[in-house]
């Protein structure tokens, strides 16, 4: 992995994205950079499918850093995101003490709470530092947290450091490139948001995912990739209980493909639309008429773009 500088201006931050074929709005880009050069995590918000996880891995690709990635879930706490302790080794480790007579409780304490017998778990990796420079760390989906796990955050967002009761404080040289996604099914506390710099990540443009879909899918026909991105933004208007993301418009565009789909047709739409909606209710609504109604506006429009 090849170790890169922090883009110098927003149009580097363009050009170090768009190197990953991540095609950015100039919004994002300033706040990416502002958060590169100042230090500060980055809390990103958002549907599902827009992106959000994606700058994380881009970041560590294109500059060359490792990813730590710390997936959130409801019930997570320290010793799953931070640390914790080998307790069978340091058992192991006590009964042989005792077994050869050295029972020094307190030096037997001190070694059993050593480096050697701690578990690093994403948090602390993210404080450790590395030849290619402060790593990358991805906190995914805090929202799916519960709020005293929220509260431990603050010291590691606030301070780059967290602390081990038998070891003392642990603080990053430098800190790491922290990338917070929320999928926003609650309300993150506002503590940890003053910690970060702050974006919505919204749909792109239809202009802008045409040219996401040809770059993310590179064999898929000029006809169908308009015909792919105009039915995606079509769908998005609709009272649908999940709206599909970019990512589903890039896997619908590459089962098309797979299928030798040359133009859509109420048929394949039908067929395939488990690819683009994940609840039955919403394919229910859009199957049939609803899909052949929203294909021929599709047609529509890019006849009189034309």
């Amino acid at each position: 992995m090849t170790k890169s500088p922090l883009p110098a201006s927003i149009d580097e931050t363009l050009k170090l994205l768009g190197k990953a074929d991540y095609l950015a709005d100039r919004s994002l880009a300033t706040v990416l950079f502002l958060a590169l050069r100042m230090g500060r995590p980055l809390f990103l918000e958002g549907e599902a499918g827009v992106g959000k996880t994606e700058i994380a891995k881009v970041l560590s690709q294109t500059l060359g850093r490792r990813l730590i990635r710390l997936q959130c879930y409801e019930g997570l706490d320290v010793s799953a995101a931070v640390y914790e302790w080998n307790y069978a080794e340091q058992m192991i480790a006590i009964r042989l003490a005792e077994a050869e007579g050295n029972v020094d409780r307190e030096r037997l304490s001190h070694d059993v709470f050593s480096e050697r017998f701690l578990i690093k778990r994403p948090l602390l990796q993210a404080l450790e530092p590395d030849v290619n420079g402060a790593p990358v760390l991805l906190i995914d989906e805090l929202d799916r947290t519960d709020e005293a796990f929220e509260a431990f955050l603050l010291e590691v967002l606030a301070d780059n450091q967290v602390t081990i009761p038998e070891m003392g404080t642990v603080k990053a040289a430098a800190p790491p490139v922290t990338i917070i996604t929320s999928n926003r099914t609650r309300e993150i506390h506002d503590a940890l948001k003053r910690r970060c710099l702050y974006h919505w990540v919204g749909y792109p443009t239809a202009e802008r995912e045409l040219k996401i879909v040809r770059a993310k899918v590179p064999g898929i026909g000029k006809k169908l990739s308009a015909e792919v991105v105009h039915f995606v933004q079509a769908l998005r208007a609709q009272d649908l209980f999940k709206s599909p993301g970019v990512a589903e418009s890039l896997d619908w565009a590459a089962a098309l493909t797979e299928l030798d789909v040359v133009a859509l047709d109420p048929a394949t739409v039908s067929d395939t639309l488990g690819v683009l909606l994940k609840y039955q209710d919403d394919i229910a609504r859009i199957e049939g008429t609803k899909a052949k109604e929203l294909l021929d506006a599709v047609h529509a429009e890019m006849r009189a773009a034309e």
